[in-house]
């Protein structure tokens, strides 16, 4: 495992990046740009390691069950080659009209000037009662 020249500012903007197009903006390709060819996510759909092209579907499809879907960065941290970040997925639940939420925290290990691998924990979702 090599490691990164970047600095945590330049990590923690590149994730910001990626976050802000991967899934605010809906450019599911951009994942091709961001992660290294041999990407590997531990933590993927169902909890099952992927690669780009399965965090690629997965997010297709949140896109579609999620039209609202808007993720909320809270803060991150940064050291080495890593960045973990603490965020929040915010949507409205198309057949119920529902806000709902759900927290998350992913660790990603950078590689060179993209991403390698990553970890990730998300709460189940929940009813989201904060004022929008």
């Amino acid at each position: 495992m090599k490691g990164t020249d970047l600095t945590p500012s330049e990590m923690k903007e590149f994730v910001r990046r990626h976050f802000e197009d991967f899934v605010n903006n809906r450019l599911a390709d951009v994942i091709y740009q961001n992660m290294t060819s041999n990407f590997f996510d531990h933590d993927g759909p169902g909890g099952k390691p992927t690669d780009s092209k399965g965090d690629e579907q997965m997010m297709l499809g949140m896109y579609k069950a999620m039209p609202d879907l808007k993720l909320t960065i809270i803060e991150m941290v940064a050291e080495d080659d890593r960045v973990v970040c603490r965020n929040i997925w915010r949507w409205t639940d198309p057949s119920s009209g529902k806000k709902m939420q759900m927290h998350g925290f992913v660790l990603w290990r950078f590689e060179g000037a993209k991403i390698a691998e990553r970890w990730a924990t998300v709460t189940p979702p929940t009813e989201d009662h904060r004022a929008w």
